[in-house]
């Protein structure tokens, strides 16, 4: 995707070929800043402080993070401490555990002088893969949005989505906005609902920034606003991304995507969720059994933002003293969900649903 017209990834190999570059997200949308990624240490803290966030970029990290640690150590203790170190920086998302899994597993089973280049070839597959199976997702997606647009002609279609599940949250494309970004442009009206998401505000610092630099039309409304929107016809559908999947069709997204999934199925609005399937955690048979990461408070009672006179500062919007809570995400029921959209296809959100189109995870005897 662009920015300022220039193709960008979220996450690129140095041209030095010396080290990881990514975009760092937590200086957008006031200031577009590029971090450089020199060794294992590096790519943890990048990954735990969310200078990248989103499981399928978190996955890709990590797997950069694995090629960074075997040029500093590629013997099999170097090996196990780098995974030992990325595998704790975020427990929620499954893309992590996805690719340090299958990292660790091509490396084990080669000699420690040829894993630096094995590890280079591993993550650069993880970022080619995951933007292809995010186009694929887009082009199922975008059938969705034209049997919409067909029946409302010259009408834009009004898509709501929550937190950032956009190409910064991926490799390119994205999961939830593939959909829309190929709609845009192949010529369909749409217009997209950008929710805040608090407390880090990924929906209007990030989803706001790159549906503006790709030209399609949007506006940010606060998160409690999107019931509302619904109630007055205002919104043809919901799409959200999801950092886990469990095998029963259950989503953990952000906080707040359960309530947006319970103002949608009251008020008849289709809740799609947009996901790669190595975001299919199919060890878990149980949303609710999902680790629901707690993030610091200072989330919540402190929100960075441009003054006035330009410059930047965060300011603490809590009375001294109070305690606050971070939840980081939290489970919508897979009854809720109208449907998966994935690159293989839409599917009902159920074990049915999901071996219909991954066959190859039956349970024996099924």
């Amino acid at each position: 995707m662009k920015v300022n017209g220039t193709p960008y990834r979220p996450i690129w190999q140095a041209a030095d070929g010396e080290a990881v570059e990514i975009i760092d997200q937590t200086r957008l949308p006031h200031a577009f800043v590029t971090e450089r990624l020199s060794t294992a240490a590096d790519a943890a803290h990048a990954i735990k402080a969310m200078l990248v966030r989103g499981a399928p970029l978190i996955g890709a990290t990590a797997a950069w993070g694995l090629w960074l640690a075997m040029r500093e150590d590629s013997s099999d203790t170097g090996l196990v401490r780098a995974y030992d170190s990325l595998i704790v920086t975020r427990p929620t998302a499954v893309n992590l555990r996805w690719a340090l899994d299958a990292g660790r597993a091509k490396l084990s089973a080669i000699a420690p002088a040829d894993r630096v280049d094995a590890a280079a070839a591993f993550a650069r597959h993880v970022c080619d893969e995951d933007a292809d199976l995010n186009h694929a997702i887009g082009r199922h997606g975008l059938e969705i949005i034209k049997d919409i647009a067909a029946k409302k002609p010259g009408e834009p279609v009004n898509v709501l989505t929550h937190c950032n599940a956009g190409w910064l949250a991926t490799v390119d494309w994205g999961t939830a906005t593939s959909p829309i970004y190929q709609a845009h442009d192949s010529g369909i009206p749409i217009h997209v609902w950008v929710d805040e998401t608090r407390p880090r505000n990924q929906g209007a610092f990030l989803t706001a920034w790159e549906l503006q630099n790709h030209g399609v039309p949007h506006t940010v409304i606060v998160d409690n606003a999107g019931g509302h929107m619904m109630q007055r016809g205002l919104v043809d559908l919901c799409i959200t991304g999801t950092d886990r999947v469990s095998a029963n069709g259950d989503i953990a997204n952000k906080i707040g995507t359960y309530l947006k999934a319970l103002a949608a199925h009251d008020n008849g609005v289709p809740f799609y969720v947009a996901l790669p399937s190595p975001t299919i955690d199919w060890t878990l048979d149980d949303g609710m059994d999902i680790e629901i990461e707690e993030r610091s408070a200072s989330e919540v009672t402190r929100i960075p933002g441009r003054l006035d006179d330009g410059s930047i500062a965060a300011v603490t919007i809590t009375p001294d003293g109070s305690p606050a809570a971070n939840p980081a995400f939290d489970v919508t029921p897979a009854r809720l969900v109208t449907g998966l959209i994935t690159e293989r296809g839409v599917c009902a959100a159920s074990p049915d649903g999901l071996r219909s189109l991954f066959p190859e995870h039956r349970a024996a005897g099924e």
